[in-house]
């Protein structure tokens, strides 16, 4: 669920109080973003979402009962709309930063973020459709990626113009912005990344070029 208007609702899910304290100073401060919930907890995470759906979720990765791995993958994998998941880390080459995005994470953020960096992240992902921070995302494939075939099957089913649409998706331009490069209509593009998750058996674009890292159809490096 991305934010319709002009308001981002927000939840906060983090098990260090003083951490979702600072967090909610900081989006309050902006006339647009209001924090609808927090949660100390990835179980908890999980049951604010599904109660008060918001747009976007700061997550933090290392929580007691569930992570917020496991928390972010349920919170995905429920019926009807979905938020974006935006993981909080301390260090940009955690591996559970990796297992969030391959679950469907909409990018990352690192906790010594300053606070405009902060607002700036969560209006990106709430307002538009590319991801963030996807040159540290290759960092991230190269080093915790799986074993790879010498070909993902799904490759030779993508046309030309598909294969382009995953390889500019994959360095964070939006539909918007990979229709100018390409020069063909925002539907146009719209149309080739439903057929991208359809071909490579994803849920979303995030998933999608997770599948290209790892599958060696693009290249981390």
């Amino acid at each position: 669920m991305t934010a319709t208007g002009t308001e981002i609702r927000v939840v906060l899910a983090d098990d260090e109080r003083m951490v979702r304290t600072a967090l909610r100073v900081i989006l309050e401060a902006e006339a647009d973003l209001t924090v609808v919930g927090e949660a100390a907890t990835g179980a908890e995470a999980v049951s604010v979402v599904r109660a008060v759906r918001p747009d976007v979720v700061l997550m933090d990765v290392r929580m007691p009962e569930i992570d917020g791995i496991r928390a972010t993958e349920q919170i995905l994998g429920s019926p009807g709309p979905s938020p974006r998941v935006v993981v909080v880390t301390t260090f940009e080459n955690d591996s559970y930063v990796y297992e969030a995005l391959r679950v469907g994470a909409s990018g990352f953020l690192l906790k010594r973020a300053g606070a405009e960096d902060l607002v700036q992240a969560v209006r990106l992902v709430a307002r538009s459709d590319s991801l963030l921070f996807p040159a540290a995302l290759r960092g991230l494939a190269a080093e915790y990626a799986r074993s790879r075939p010498p070909e993902p099957r799904w490759a030779s089913r993508l046309t030309e113009r598909e294969a382009a649409v995953l390889r500019l998706m994959a360095t964070g331009l939006t539909n918007a912005e990979i229709a100018e490069r390409l020069g063909v209509g925002p539907a146009t593009v719209k149309s080739h990344v439903a057929s991208v998750l359809a071909k490579t058996g994803v849920r979303d674009r995030t998933q999608a070029v997770i599948a290209a890292y790892e599958s060696g159809f693009i290249s981390p490096r």
